[in-house]
């Protein structure tokens, strides 16, 4: 900004020197001599030489300053746009190895999906023959109970039986020589205790 300024100050400077030599220009005056001339050279001259003084003293740090912003910043494109080439050929790269990587992603879950399958297969069969072992220790089970009150029922209906025998040939007779022969047992048994 203040060099805007300072190119705006010798650029009115400039106006204002030039103005005496416009304001005389429609008649014959001095200043269209030789000599005049030569001091409009000089004083071109001097201009001249002002300007390129301020612009090579003064706008010479400003412009190698503003040189090497644009010579980093072109550096700092190059750096971009070199790490962005890097990145288009890594990606070209994957996606030329992007039908590979799906084909073996593919085999590798019919390769899981076929193992899982097996997987599940020998657990079902496992637990068929569980199932199966458990059924055959719930069959052995059934007969044995089953046998037991088989049993149980046989012994229940020969003790009914034999009863119903028992009472139809017990008569009151025989039932009186049964209760006689005991108390003679009895007594018998009593006699040689003692």
């Amino acid at each position: 900004m203040k060099r805007a300024w300072q190119g705006l100050s010798l650029a009115i400077f400039l106006a204002l020197a030039a103005a005496p030599v416009l304001a005389g220009e429609g008649e014959a005056s001095p200043a269209d001599s030789p000599s005049a001339w030569i001091f409009r050279w000089l004083n071109f001259a001097i201009v001249f030489g002002a300007i390129t003084y301020f612009a090579v003293k003064k706008g010479g740090p400003y412009f190698r300053k503003n040189a090497g912003q644009i010579a980093e910043k072109i550096e700092e494109g190059t750096r971009a746009r070199e790490a962005a080439e890097q990145r288009r050929k890594e990606n070209e790269a994957k996606l030329a190895n992007l039908d590979s990587e799906v084909e073996q992603m593919r085999a590798e879950a019919k390769r899981g999906g076929e193992a899982e399958a097996q997987r599940i297969r020998a657990m079902a069969r496992q637990e068929a023959d569980r199932i199966e072992q458990s059924a055959q220790a719930e069959i052995v089970a059934a007969e044995r109970a089953a046998r037991f009150e088989l049993k149980a029922l046989a012994a229940r209906m020969a003790v009914e039986n034999a009863e119903q025998v028992l009472e139809s040939q017990l008569t009151s007779e025989v039932n009186a020589g049964l209760f006689r022969r005991f108390i003679v047992e009895l007594g018998e048994n009593t006699g040689s205790a003692n």
